[in-house]
């Protein structure tokens, strides 16, 4: 090829033409795209029809598809063609005398470097014209050759030799400027993502030949040295420790650095509450033998806050709740929560106190407290309690906690009534990962708890009991999502039954175990038919939700499960139904009709949920 028919640019890419070459300075690429989506998507149903400018209206003819789009946002009228209702026709024979080149750039990104152009104008009425655009694209340019390379300390790096061996455009292959775009930003991107902050193209070249339709691509990364973190500095939070703040940081000192770790960080900050507005800068100017430092700078947000929430269950009946938090106690980053819900049949008063650990936000040492009063239909009971855990966070989004929790229980079940005085010793272990708190339609929860006790560390009874449970989201196709859910529970103790307490027996039935059943109206029973709990609970759930837009969705759901002393007594209770859903910022209302299955006389019940269940 020739070198006067090339023109290398030092930034962005280099363009060659081997006859009738473009304008000196003359850039191709992604901005001539014009991103009008909506715009664009409108117009292809009008076929024909561009605007309607009151007395312009300009018809393209030829062309179909995405090029269509892109000729169609290029012609847009401009302002002053139509002033006050009226057509200048001094500036409509300006802008007719523009199409042309207009098309022509709109055209070249999708490989047609050959496009003729021919209007005309009719009139339509007094002071109505019509514009007619008749284009002509030709045949597309063709990809020749394609030479994508690496070069630098990163040229081994898998990732990027995956890129570059699935470059998309291929010999053969219509020019596509978009793609050689996407493509281009993608690997340079991936690049920094690794760490390689100084990646460049060294080579960046499309040869376009008009007479022979054909194009050479040839591009080089050079990657460059890979960077490292290096010291973390924070600006405008002086009433935190430092030792506090950074453990919010998800990366340490010399680790490769990465945008994604600098995004993490700043979502941990924002996340935590403490701070209204959180800026994080690498300073790659400043960097030493390859580390850069960072600058974090925070806006603390009011450490106190008070919250106050409604809603309403058939499980609780109507809900009140109040929450307080100080989230700088000693202004050393402690954290003092009181919470209180009062509901129809369940109120509950309860207070933290956090003492955060160095190295991971979800790492922390807790006093907790809480009296709590319960009154439902098969059991009454009153406790106190106070709990010490250590938690940690285990990776992955795993946290694991040791703990000792004293309580004290008075209940009523049935005709019995249980005293009972506990120190309990358990591990809990759980995980957390939805795409949405609100509204998820993937991820995952799951917990596990054991405890036991013993009458020789002081409690009036023993035991030992394991209870896990958990709920799945699947996205489907078609706007579908399906959840399943499950309970599981088992208690060991050698000692009568009728010495537990009403909080540690299990109970089915109710929104968030088999629908169809009231609330904590299923399990074993005494001999006066009064439902009293089980040692071992078994509950699940199938869910088939589908989206209606935004804010709705419908649903059906088959619950069975039951609570039982043993399996040769376990009686499996079924539910099903459908149901309807509203989300909102503050939690979602839930309203569900559910129907018993495998009963000689089966009934329907009603289960609405109004906010975040309790």
């Amino acid at each position: 090829m020739p070198e006067a028919g090339r023109r290398h640019l030092k930034t962005g890419r280099t363009i060659s033409l081997l006859a009738n070459s473009l304008a000196p300075g003359r850039k191709i690429g992604p901005p001539r795209l014009l991103p009008c989506v909506m715009f664009c998507f409108f117009l292809l149903a009008v076929p024909g029809l561009i605007l309607a400018a009151g007395p312009l209206e300009i018809t393209v003819r030829g062309v179909e598809g995405e090029i269509l789009a892109n000729v169609r946002a290029a012609l847009t009228a401009p302002p002053g063609l139509v002033e006050k209702g009226k057509l200048n026709r001094l500036w409509l024979e300006r802008f007719e005398h523009q199409i042309p080149e207009k098309v022509r750039t709109a055209t070249e990104p999708f490989g047609y470097y050959s496009t003729k152009v021919s209007t005309k104008t009719e009139a339509t009425g007094e002071g109505s014209y019509r514009l007619v655009v008749d284009v002509e694209p030709g045949k597309p340019v063709r990809v020749a050759g394609v030479e994508v390379s690496l070069e630098g300390p990163g040229a081994g790096e898998e990732s990027l030799k995956s890129l570059v061996a699935s470059f998309p455009l291929r010999r053969g292959d219509v020019l596509r400027e978009d793609k050689y775009e996407q493509a281009k930003g993608g690997l340079r991107s991936a690049a920094l993502g690794l760490g390689y902050l100084d990646a460049t193209f060294s080579v960046h070249e499309i040869a376009v030949s008009r007479e022979n339709h054909t194009a050479a691509i040839r591009l080089t990364l050079e990657t460059g040295p890979r960077y490292r973190f290096g010291a973390v500095d924070f600006e405008g939070a002086p009433q935190y420790p430092e030792k506090f703040l950074r453990r919010f940081l998800s990366f340490k000192k010399g680790e490769v650095f990465s945008y994604r770790k600098l995004g993490e960080t700043q979502l941990n900050l924002l996340n935590s509450e403490r701070f209204r507005d959180v800026t994080i800068s690498p300073e790659k100017d400043k960097a030493r033998e390859i580390e850069v430092p960072v600058l974090i700078r925070l806006e603390p947000a009011p450490r106190r806050h008070l919250r106050m929430g409604a809603g309403y269950g058939t499980d609780t009946g109507p809900r009140f709740s109040l929450d307080y938090r100080d989230l700088n106690l000693f202004k050393r980053g402690r954290e003092l929560k009181a919470d209180l819900n009062i509901s129809t049949r369940i109120q509950t008063l309860g207070a933290a106190y956090i003492v955060p650990s160095e190295g991971s936000i979800d790492s922390f040492n807790e006093v907790k407290l809480e009296v709590k009063r319960e009154d439902v239909s098969t059991y009454k009971t009153k406790l106190a309690s106070v709990e010490g855990n250590r938690t940690r966070s285990l990776g992955g989004g795993r946290i694991g906690s040791a703990y000792v929790k004293i309580q004290k229980e008075d209940s009523t079940i049935g005709d019995q009534r249980v005293r009972a005085r506990l120190i309990m010793p358990g591990v809990r272990l759980s995980a957390r990962k939805y795409d949405s708190l609100i509204r998820p339609t993937k991820g995952y929860r799951y917990s596990m708890d054991i405890k036991a006790t013993h009458r020789a560390i002081g409690s009036s009874l023993s035991f030992i009991q394991f209870v896990a449970d958990g709920d799945a989201v699947i996205s489907l196709p078609w706007r579908l999502s399906i959840m399943s859910r499950f309970k599981a529970g088992i208690t060991l103790q050698s000692e009568a039954f009728r010495q537990l307490p009403a909080s540690l027996r299990f109970f089915a039935g109710g929104s968030r175990s088999v629908r169809g059943y009231s609330y904590q109206s299923l399990g074993p029973k005494d001999s006066n038919g009064d439902v009293i709990g089980g040692k071992n609970i078994l509950v699940g759930s199938v869910e088939l939700d589908r989206a209606i837009s935004t804010n709705w969705g419908v649903a059906a759901f088959f619950d069975a499960g039951n609570a039982f002393d043993r399996l040769t007594d376990f009686t499996l209770y079924k539910g099903a139904g459908v149901g309807v859903r509203y989300y909102t910022k503050i939690g979602g209302i839930r309203l569900d009709l559910a129907r018993q299955v495998g009963v000689s006389h089966p009934g329907y019940r009603v289960h609405l949920t109004v906010g975040f269940e309790q």
